[in-house]
């Protein structure tokens, strides 16, 4: 039991990115800003990847400053498309991804090692989670789900788009932008959208599909980032064809009685 203790801080980190994800995810779909998160990610991992050339060992709580930076500056970039070029926004937010991928790309393109550089800014690698960024996420996390019993207004105010930009920066830097994607749309769009789920259960089905996924990547020795992906889609369209069993159960279960009460 001993050997598999190490996996305890990647299990912390993946429930602690589904419970603040989720909600944000929820909020990222009912704004129609899907891709700008994904714009949001891009930016952030090319601030990770500009900060080991530039400012290395600049970290704050875990994650490089100058993701930070870059995440920030993304997330000013889309709210003024949102605000002023709002009849193009997604072609204006495509524009803002590809740019970043691109400046990823020739940032490390004379790097010997800058394709496994990309990689891991793609699809991140949760097994190696550093304690700081786990606590720095699971304390965002706390307070979103203040703020949202608190103040649920908060999520529609201009103050989402930088909180937001500071939950993504400290995700990618964690998981990467496949996994940060797909922990903050999959489950919210799969149970919230066609199931009518709240977040708590979305974070749970998030969850599971997390641990399933470090199970799978530890077992079988494939890469924990895909895996999650994939496990994600899997768990929650489990769950969604379990939930509608469920309400059929209950719904055969109502009408006998419907029909001795007539």
């Amino acid at each position: 039991m001993a050997e598999y203790e190490w996996l305890l801080l990647p299990a912390a980190g993946s429930a602690m990115l589904c419970l603040l994800l989720v909600p944000l995810g929820y909020q990222v779909i009912a704004r129609g800003v899907i891709f700008a998160d994904l714009a949001i990610a891009q930016w952030a991992a090319l601030g990770t990847l500009a900060g080991l050339y530039f400012l290395p060992n600049h970290t704050l709580a875990g994650a490089p400053v100058s993701s930070l930076m870059f995440a920030l500056l993304a997330a000013v970039a889309v709210h003024l498309i949102f605000r002023r070029l709002a009849q193009a926004k997604e072609a204006w937010i495509g524009i803002l991804y590809v740019v970043g991928a691109s400046l990823a790309v020739l940032l490390v393109s004379g790097d010997p090692h800058g394709a496994q550089a990309l990689q891991r800014a793609a699809s991140g690698d949760l097994l190696w989670a550093s304690g700081p960024a786990v606590l720095a996420i699971g304390m965002l996390s706390a307070l979103v789900w203040l703020l949202s019993l608190w103040r649920p207004a908060w999520m529609t105010g201009a103050v989402f788009m930088p909180v937001f930009a500071v939950a993504v920066t400290y995700t990618v830097s964690l998981a990467g932008i496949y996994v940060v994607f797909a922990t903050l749309i999959m489950t919210p769009l799969i149970l919230g959208t066609l199931a009518g789920k709240g977040p708590f259960l979305a974070a749970c089905c998030g969850i599971a599909g997390h641990l399933s996924a470090v199970v799978v990547s530890v077992t079988f020795d494939v890469p924990v980032g895909p895996a999650i992906v994939v496990a994600i889609l899997v768990m929650s369209l489990l769950w969604l064809l379990a939930l509608r069993w469920l309400a059929a159960q209950n719904f055969g279960a109502l009408r006998p009685e419907a029909g001795r009460s007539q």
